[in-house]
């Protein structure tokens, strides 16, 4: 504020003037929100048809929502519920694991590949969604009997122009036994930069509608095989929710898993792991667990799934919270603005434990002056911020030596 600014008091005494500093605080954006499609359990029992015109998404903050949105209300005591269906199962283990918001598009029981795309459509307008995931809709491992579910959740980021979600799928099930899904490759799904990302095997659950006795009686223990990405996104907002984004997303237990289609072995684990495929394990000591952190990408730099989700979270914070300079006038004040906001953002990320390094400078660079912004991009009405950040990668293999002599045993870690 200069002097012409200043207030006329009339009166002696101490006045107190609150003057914007003229920064513009950069807040991180959401990453925990999932977008369900699929068949409700409604749908399914009244056999509903829904139009591809009619699709709409559903926000559920919690199960028993869903359940009041997406089940029959039964009019008879005596009445018998919905069968549950893969998109129930998925957004039960979702809130389950920790997941708190996600948005749910039924598709009726059309579930062929173009109702599946229009549902996705649906999904691709929600801006909060940064976690997507289509339950059950595997293409089998036999070509002749492709109905091209792959493809369109391939596709679905470059019709869009996606850069704020990953895609959770699901690993075939029909697959004879651990031996044959270790040769499987994902190249169906995978995008270059990573937004696709696959989980296998699926798991088993407890069956919330277990058959009966002969003597009328409940029958216990019965399970259920369940397609794992509603509990893995679950499990994704969990680890956003106690550790970060940052965070990879492993070793992690599965809430609700009770078993597995198929054990994976460690020389299992090593085929998948090739092949950029997740696997879930079981260990004695630890339960069920997410034992991978992979995507489905063609460019290795975008192999590690930690490191794109960071990625899509800081992209999308600093478009959303920059908006303010368009039609500012572009020139050094203004660059200097963005240098200031955009550097005290990822400073503070990178105070977070999110990005490498010692210092500030090693863990990222803001560039916006006049070196990238020319005169001809300024005549276009354009402002260039070049933003380079150095991510923290998990340490997938632990390495260490173990040396056996007469006297003991030495374990140095590399």
């Amino acid at each position: 504020m200069n002097r012409s600014q200043l207030p006329n008091y009339s009166a002696p005494g101490v006045y107190i003037q609150e003057v914007s500093g003229g920064s513009h605080p950069i807040q991180a954006v959401g990453t925990s929100t999932a977008g369900f499609v699929g068949t409700a359990p409604a749908s399914k029992t009244a056999s509903v048809s829904i139009a591809t015109d009619n699709l709409k998404a559903t926000v559920i903050d919690n199960w028993t929502q869903f359940r009041d949105s997406f089940f029959t209300k039964p009019t008879a005591a005596n009445a018998a519920e919905d069968e549950w269906t893969n998109l129930a199962h998925a957004v039960y283990g979702f809130f389950l694991n920790g997941g708190r918001r996600c948005w749910v598009v039924d598709m009726g029981m059309d579930e062929t590949a173009v109702q599946l795309e229009a549902a996705l459509d649906v999904l691709a307008t929600i801006a909060e969604i940064a976690i997507v995931a289509a339950p059950g809709f595997t293409d089998p491992p036999n070509a002749t009997k492709n109905p091209g579910y792959y493809a369109i959740m391939q596709n679905h980021f470059a019709k869009h122009d996606l850069h704020d979600r990953v895609f959770i799928v699901d690993a075939p099930k029909e697959v004879a036994d651990a031996q044959t899904l270790s040769t499987y490759q994902p190249t169906a799904v995978a995008t270059e930069q990573g937004f696709t990302t696959m989980y296998a095997p699926w798991i088993l659950v407890a069956d919330p509608q277990p058959g009966k006795d002969a003597d009328g009686s409940t029958k216990l223990g019965q399970t259920v095989t369940v397609p794992p990405s509603g509990h893995v996104a679950g499990i994704w907002a969990r680890t956003d929710a106690t550790r970060g984004v940052h965070k990879a997303p492993a070793n992690e237990v599965v809430n609700g898993a009770l078993g597995l289609t198929h054990n994976i072995s460690e020389q299992t684990q090593a085929a998948l792991n090739r092949n950029n495929i997740n696997a879930i394990r079981y260990f004695r000591d630890a339960g069920y667990l997410v034992w991978g952190s992979r995507t489905v990408a063609t460019n290795p730099e975008w192999k590690y799934l930690n490191v794109r989700r960071l990625f899509n979270m800081i992209e999308e914070s600093i478009a959303e919270s920059t908006r303010w300079v368009v039609f500012e006038p572009n020139d050094d004040l203004l660059w200097a603005a963005i240098r200031r906001d955009v550097g005290a953002f990822l400073t503070d990320l990178w105070r977070q434990g999110m990005l490498m390094g010692s210092t500030s400078q090693e863990a990222f660079f803001v560039k916006c002056d006049a070196e990238n912004n020319s005169f001809d991009s300024i005549q276009k009405g354009q402002v260039i911020i070049d933003v380079g950040i150095a991510p923290v990668y998990p340490a997938e293999f632990v390495i260490f030596r173990i040396s056996q002599y007469e006297a003991g045993v030495a374990v140095e870690v590399a």
